[in-house]
């Protein structure tokens, strides 16, 4: 998924935002028809990797499609929303997936996929062209793509964007092992467990409210400085008290949650203003650094700990580090980042 986000947004610059989307459409609807029927595990797994390159072309287009579309103020309501249900997904799918297979079976949950994807690609084709022809990349597809590069060489673009996604590392490493923290070392059942983990995705959506309440009364710098600071206050709470009661682990989590989701929206549309032109690498480039940071804290999280809340603990208390220290590089540097104030 992060590779298609990386390869789809830049094309995007070259080729339109519409064809690029009505392609990786496409190449998921197709390939989760292809996980259906799968004859084996390894066609099974094929499959989902080529249908994961479709759903990367289709997150890096649609943040593009944003930028192309609304102008600053709108802007920032409408990536709340969206950035919302990002955050929502990863937490509401485990349940929602479950409870499909337990109905009609594995198979079932890709026929609705391909289905949703069918109707995506509907809606796509109602969609208006956003990046106009003499707006485009006149220029060969390897050079296209070395429009990452250049966006990655703004230094307020990339140190804002590792201080922000590293924060995606602990946010995926709990999706990860969660289910572990709760049903084996808590003892509880997998109903009560959901009750759980379904209290924490509610509580991702007060993110992106919080984000548009906050920053109408304190600037970007200081709601920065707090979400990054509560995030390794978390981390340092699941360290000594997580393993209280799944009580208790819930609520050292839950602010990291709230700071997490809210920060997402904040980030992107600050990222989005770094760059005039090359939206599609920009685009790119920050979804391709949360996917990928998630999926190694996903590794991090389910690696040999003696404790899974004490692994998570740690990673989340030494990502929430990290990005603070990027952050105070950034800020020390003197590097101008359009759109964010004091």
């Amino acid at each position: 998924m992060a590779v298609g986000i990386l390869l789809f947004g830049p094309l995007s610059d070259k080729y339109g935002r519409k064809p690029m989307l009505i392609a990786g459409t496409c190449i998921y609807m197709i390939f989760s028809g292809a996980c259906a029927l799968a004859p084996s595990v390894g066609f099974l797994i094929g499959s989902r990797i080529i249908q994961a390159l479709g759903a990367g072309c289709m997150v890096a287009v649609s943040t593009a499609l944003i930028k192309d579309c609304f102008e600053r103020q709108t802007r920032d309501v409408v990536l709340a929303v969206v950035q919302a249900m990002a955050v929502i997904a990863p937490m509401v799918a485990p349940v929602a997936g479950a409870w499909i297979v337990t109905l009609s079976g594995w198979r079932a949950t890709f026929w609705l996929l391909a289905i949703i994807a069918l109707l995506c690609l509907v809606a796509v084709a109602f969609l208006q062209e956003t990046l106009p022809s003499e707006e485009r990349e006149s220029i060969s597809v390897l050079k296209s793509l070395g429009g990452l590069i250049k966006v990655g060489k703004n230094p307020g673009f990339s140190l804002f964007l590792l201080s922000v996604g590293v924060l995606s590392a602990p946010y995926m490493a709990y999706i990860s092992v969660c289910s572990y923290i709760y049903i084996d070392f808590f003892a509880l059942s997998e109903t009560t467990y959901s009750y759980y983990f379904a209290i924490n995705s509610a509580a991702s959506i007060l993110g992106p409210l919080l984000y548009l309440k906050v920053t109408k009364r304190i600037g970007g710098i200081s709601f920065m400085n707090a979400a990054v600071i509560i995030s390794i206050v978390c981390g340092f709470m699941l360290v000594f008290f997580g393993s209280v009661a799944p009580i208790i682990f819930l609520l050292c989590f839950i602010p990291f949650t709230v700071m997490e989701s809210a920060v997402r929206p904040f980030s992107t549309a600050i990222l989005l203003n770094q760059q005039e032109r090359d939206t599609g690498s920009a685009s790119a480039l920050i979804n391709f650094t949360h996917t990928a940071l998630g999926s190694f804290g996903m590794l991090l999280g389910a690696a040999g700990w003696s404790s899974f809340i004490l692994g998570l603990g740690i990673i989340l208390a030494g990502g929430a580090i990290l990005a603070l220290l990027a952050w105070i590089i950034l800020l020390k540097s003197g590097i101008r980042i359009k759109g964010i104030k004091d």
